[in-house]
């Protein structure tokens, strides 16, 4: 246990678990996994998993222009949203690469949330603050906010057993301003990092344990199981989720990310749009791809990618996907080796592998009509 690392209000609650390993993430004392990350993707794809993202920031942005503020600091279309409702965007500065990618939660006309990245609070909430326009406050309420994501088939039957809130009706990226969870206030939200359906509960950071042990409780009979940093990054990279540090940074670009969608260019004007437009009409030089190791041998982020003796990218992210047993990555490469079969070599501990070009996502789940 390291004193000098920030610590969530779950933390105390790590000890019942005799398998629990911490580890330091962005500053923060996290658990990278509770049982192992093998059984814990697993449970998350087969029956479901509770994880603690209380390290993420949550900032409210209030105000008459709050929207307008919002529109010309992020890439989507936040006039698209109605009360209610969320969208994934990011956030660039003038030459295109990323501040941060968030979550934009409306809770009226007039009020917003914004769900940062935990290594990112600082820095987004200061590069907001030096862009606020017009009538329009910004205030950082991350530490007294808790956050749990419940992921998996079973998420919402679990969820059912402790709420009122009607389930059913709530679409993903929709989400209920104030419901209640195992007897606490919480904003329930459709939405998460896994590929998986699932809930992302916000609660006041002294009532997370209450809301920990009860969804623990009534998920025993449906195979929950707690689930750390480990499997949520297996689980996002098989769904090819980006991660900021890895598929995003101030020097990738959404586009070369393949974020497109989310970067609305005929919106009125946005910090970047200039840049992000321009490549959209010259095409960007470099683009995310999945790769499929042809021979043995693990990708690994910042492992180099060639082509004959050209150096053409890096890996963003790799590993031996748990659900498909297949040892793939995510890489960032000059754009004219990303299509699909372009057979290429990693270097892997000074050796050249072969690999080959694969379609991404690598795994999508089946959603019943």
């Amino acid at each position: 246990m390291n004193p000098s690392l920030k610590r969530t209000p779950l933390f105390p609650l790590y000890a019942e678990f005799p398998g629990v390993r911490c580890i330091d993430f962005g500053g923060w004392e996290l658990p990278v996994q509770f049982t192992g990350i093998g059984r814990e993707h697993e449970a998350v794809r087969q029956q479901a998993g509770l994880f603690d993202v209380s390290h993420m920031g949550e900032f409210l942005v209030t105000g008459t222009f709050a929207e307008a503020f919002l529109q010309r600091v992020t890439t989507n279309d936040v006039s698209r949203l109605a009360d209610g409702q969320a969208q994934y965007t990011l956030m660039c500065y003038e030459d295109g690469g990323v501040v941060d990618d968030l979550l934009v939660y409306r809770l009226s006309a007039d009020q917003f949330m914004l769900v940062v990245n935990a290594s990112n609070i600082d820095k987004d909430f200061r590069w907001l603050e030096s862009h606020l326009l017009g009538d329009v406050s910004l205030e950082n309420k991350s530490d007294s906010t808790a956050l749990l994501a419940l992921q998996g088939p079973n998420a919402q039957a679990i969820a059912a057993r402790v709420t009122d809130a009607d389930l059913n009706a709530l679409s993903p990226f929709h989400f209920i301003p104030e419901s209640k969870v195992c007897g606490v206030s919480a904003l329930v939200s459709r939405s998460g990092y896994t590929g998986e359906d699932g809930f992302e509960f916000y609660v006041a950071a002294d009532d997370a344990p209450t809301l920990w042990k009860g969804l623990m409780e009534a998920g025993e009979p449906l195979g929950l199981t707690p689930a750390g940093l480990g499997a949520r990054d297996t689980l996002r990279f098989e769904a090819k989720l980006p991660l900021y540090g890895q598929e995003l940074s101030d020097k990738i670009t959404p586009l070369e990310a393949g974020l497109g969608f989310f970067v609305k260019l005929t919106k009125e004007d946005f910090i970047g749009r200039d840049t992000l437009l321009r490549q959209k009409e010259e095409g960007v030089p470099r683009k995310l791809v999945g790769i499929e190791m042809i021979d043995r041998g693990i990708p690994r982020s910042h492992y180099p990618v060639y082509a004959g003796d050209r150096q053409i990218g890096e890996v963003t992210t790799g590993t031996q996907s748990p659900t498909l047993k297949r040892n793939l990555g995510l890489a960032l490469v000059q754009a004219e080796y990303g299509e699909l079969g372009t057979e290429v070599e990693v270097e892997i501990r000074g050796n050249r592998l072969k690999a080959v070009v694969v379609k991404a996502p690598f795994y999508r789940r089946n959603v019943k009509s």
